[in-house]
């Protein structure tokens, strides 16, 4: 095992990369913005290292600070936590040429996952399914474009190949809207992502938002680790997870789940990893693979009882899975609710200091934040500032807990979304599991109707 790691990142990743480093007996290294001084994570890691000021790109985003870091405090690894620099294949590349061990996937594997063309074609080769569609990238010829259009059946979706987050696509309903469509995405590929590659697919309707948890070491094992739910989204941004899945049969999930296994195995991946699909008419269809530890990772944890991001360290240490696919037993239902310095309702930022910070506790109540009492929550970053977690024998059990949590919780100072929360730990549909991914901004915008109305 490492005997020091430098932790790229920041917020509640930062704080829990710590707390499974300190468990293993590694030593920290935590970067950090000017706006991130007083960070908790910053406080309790080993040693420190101011990286720039607060805008992302001079600080967090900012390579040679990150490396000459690692260099002046002899880290041995860098983990990169998730966003930022976790999915960039030349940062992974420049961290290892210069030494470091990148406590991730290689260099190569995440360019092939992260080009969403190649990433179809790879897993199609692998047996994963995926969504009906044009058969690599579009290509310029607009009657060879709409040929394909009407060969997959409207409505279509055009997607960035180097997209993500549900930035880069576009939904065409109609053959007078698709050239314009795919020009339009085409332009602005290449303006957000420097790569104006898009591919067409299948639009499902009413789809699900099922995700497949994978750890995979060095020397080609790899299992799969159940799967989440996480259709309850606004805008492409996941809101609350859950494992396992409400209402998919164990065996079509292990049937997935030996493919992505087996995916991994054949493009030599390593490290913890995620397949994502829609889920339809009881079909999977891959989206993305992202290369790196999911915000929702807790969920799977808590009904595995495996350890993810310590996993991710043994295995960028070199050694071999510690667990093999029998050894994965599903016990138990978890669920996750995102907290976010925001209007719960409006989703407008709301930065600044926190008053009172009281976090919930009870069975099966697990918080991963690195907010405190006196916390100012800076205006440059992402605004999630904590996740609450519960778990319990059945999924009827882990809403209620959530629901008295969410109520036990105290924010003073800001905006939070916990309100929101509430309301969907009430919410019939949710309660019965099985939402699709358009559920909640349906429910919202009938909501904003409404008071428009009175």
């Amino acid at each position: 095992m490492f005997g020091k790691v430098l932790i790229a990142n920041r917020g509640e990743i930062a704080l829990r990369i710590l707390r499974a480093c300190r468990e293993l007996g590694v030593r920290t290294v935590a970067v950090h913005s000017e706006a991130d001084t007083e960070a908790k994570y910053v406080k309790l890691a080993d040693e420190s290292v101011c990286i720039g000021p607060a805008t992302a790109s001079l600080s967090y985003l900012n390579v040679p600070a990150i490396i000459s870091a690692a260099e002046v405090t002899d880290a041995e690894a860098i983990h990169p936590g998730y966003g930022f620099l976790s999915e960039n294949a030349d940062f992974a590349e420049r961290v290892e040429k210069s030494g470091f061990a990148f406590i991730g996937p290689r260099p190569e594997t995440i360019r092939l996952m992260g080009d969403k063309v190649s990433a179809k074609v790879t897993m199609k080769e692998a047996g994963v399914p995926c969504v009906p569609g044009s058969d690599g990238a579009l290509p310029d010829d607009p009657k060879e474009i709409t040929k394909i259009a009407r060969a997959v059946g409207y409505p279509v979706i055009i997607k960035a190949a180097g997209g993500g987050g549900g930035r880069g696509m576009r939904v065409v309903h109609t053959e007078a809207a698709l050239l314009n469509a795919v020009t339009m995405t085409r332009s602005e590929a290449g303006a957000a992502f420097n790569n104006s590659t898009v591919y067409m697919e299948k639009f499902l309707e009413n789809p699900r938002h099922i995700e497949i948890q994978v750890l995979a070491d060095a020397y080609d094992n790899a299992i799969y680790l159940g799967e989440r739910d996480c259709s309850m989204q606004r805008r492409h941004q996941k809101v609350i997870e859950e494992a396992p899945a409400p209402g998919i049969t164990r065996k079509l999930i292990a049937t997935l789940g030996e493919r992505c296994a087996e995916a991994c195995r054949h493009i030599h991946y390593r490290g913890a990893g995620t397949f994502e699909f829609l889920y339809e008419n009881g079909k999977f269809f891959f989206i993305e693979m992202n290369t790196r530890v999911q915000v929702e990772h807790p969920v799977t944890e808590q009904v595995t009882g495996i350890d993810i991001v310590q996993a991710q360290l043994q295995i960028a240490a070199g050694e071999k899975l510690r667990f093999k696919q029998g050894d994965v037993e599903i016990r138990g239902h978890a669920i996750e609710c995102r907290i976010n310095a925001e209007d719960p309702f409006k989703f407008i930022p709301s930065p600044g200091m926190i008053n009172t910070w009281h976090p919930p506790g009870g069975p099966g109540i697990r918080v991963d934040s690195h907010a405190y009492s006196g916390y100012i929550v800076p205006p440059h970053y992402d605004s999630m500032i904590g996740k609450v977690i519960s778990t319990g024998h059945t999924r009827e059990q882990a809403i209620a807990r959530m629901s008295i949590a969410l109520s036990e919780m105290m924010v003073n100072g800001i905006k939070t979304n916990i309100p929101l929360h509430q309301e969907l730990m009430l919410d019939e549909r949710f309660r019965q599991g099985g939402t699709s991914i358009h559920y909640l901004e349906e429910k919202l915008a009938k909501k904003s109707a409404a008071i428009k109305e009175q």
